[in-house]
């Protein structure tokens, strides 16, 4: 989805970890390399999900909670479909917390109900912040896009491999949409799988993926529905439509420096080719580039170690 800066900026960090764009990447390059061997060279790191599932038992724990400083600046399509890109940079505080239940990791809020080597089950929250319409041509006197926060169930599957050879895990978020700016206002309902790739190599870690995106009516009409009040000669009314919003392809690059210094790359494709709404009006092209860089400084851990 959308991303934009408001006043609620440290929310925004905490929720703004969709997969697949610059922030999320800053919150998977810290929470996955600050867990760390000890009979390994301190610039390489593991994710606390990786160690439980895959690490032998002497390997030390990550922590409990983390405190640290993060980056980011990016430039991005305003929505998928759109002919403009946003360009952004935030510098903002966060918060990492592995309890039992409670995980603040790993790209989101959430509550995590079951888990096993193979599959993780969770109830999260993560979030999108939207973008002004008067600098959006193809929306221009419409509503802007708010900042819609996701709440619902996921579920993970480790499908094969390991970090050290290469992981292959599937995710299947299922999450309804309400507009923060309106309210909480419900928008909809996005379903968005996703298969990832991972491998790690010398404090290096590559990612790549592909998904769909795709919403109910409700949602769809979010993006892509022209109310009658809002059609002009060159954007008539258009009812929009259930099904696929869009296609996603991501690639990310981070590299652990020191401990407590992670930085990151990110690059993703959006299409719209075959979506349900690839008709619309405010669609002007069918793909579009996003990417970002940032990184991730960790200032205080907690003495106790995380919950498995």
């Amino acid at each position: 989805m959308h991303r934009h800066l408001c006043t609620l900026a440290r929310l925004a960090l905490a929720l703004s970890l969709s997969a697949g764009t610059p922030l999320a990447a800053l919150a998977q390059s810290q929470s996955q390399s600050q867990s760390q061997s000890q009979s390994q060279p301190q610039t390489q790191t593991q994710s606390p999900a990786e160690l439980s599932a895959t690490a032998p038992l002497s390997q030390k724990p990550p922590p409990l909670w983390e405190l640290g400083v993060g980056g980011v600046t990016g430039s991005q399509q305003a929505y998928p479909g759109a002919s403009q890109q946003t360009t952004r940079t935030l510098v903002l505080p966060y918060a990492v917390y592995r309890g039992q239940v409670l995980r603040t990791d790993r790209g989101g809020v959430g509550l995590r109900a079951l888990r096993t080597p193979r599959f993780e089950f969770d109830l999260g929250v993560a979030g999108s912040l939207g973008s002004s319409s008067s600098r959006i041509d193809a929306r221009r006197g419409m509503p802007d896009l708010g900042t819609l926060i996701e709440a619902g169930p996921s579920l993970r599957w480790n499908l094969a491999g390991s970090e050290a050879t290469g992981a292959w895990r599937l995710d299947l978020p299922l999450r309804a949409v309400f507009d923060l700016s309106d309210g909480l206002a419900r928008r909809g309902l996005a379903f968005e799988p996703w298969v990832r790739y991972e491998i790690r190599k010398a404090g290096w870690r590559w990612s790549a993926g592909g998904g769909a995106f795709v919403g109910n009516r409700q949602l769809a009409d979010t993006f892509y529905g022209v109310a009658p009040i809002f059609a002009t000669a060159e954007r008539p009314a258009f009812e929009a439509k259930s099904g696929l919003i869009a296609w996603r392809f991501s690639g990310t690059v981070s590299r652990s420096f020191t401990p407590e210094l992670r930085a990151f790359v990110t690059l993703r494709m959006d299409s719209v080719a075959g979506a349900a709404n690839e008709s619309s009006p405010l669609v002007r092209q069918t793909n579009g580039w996003s990417g970002g860089l940032g990184f991730a400084y960790t200032l205080k851990t907690s003495s106790r170690p995380a919950f498995d």
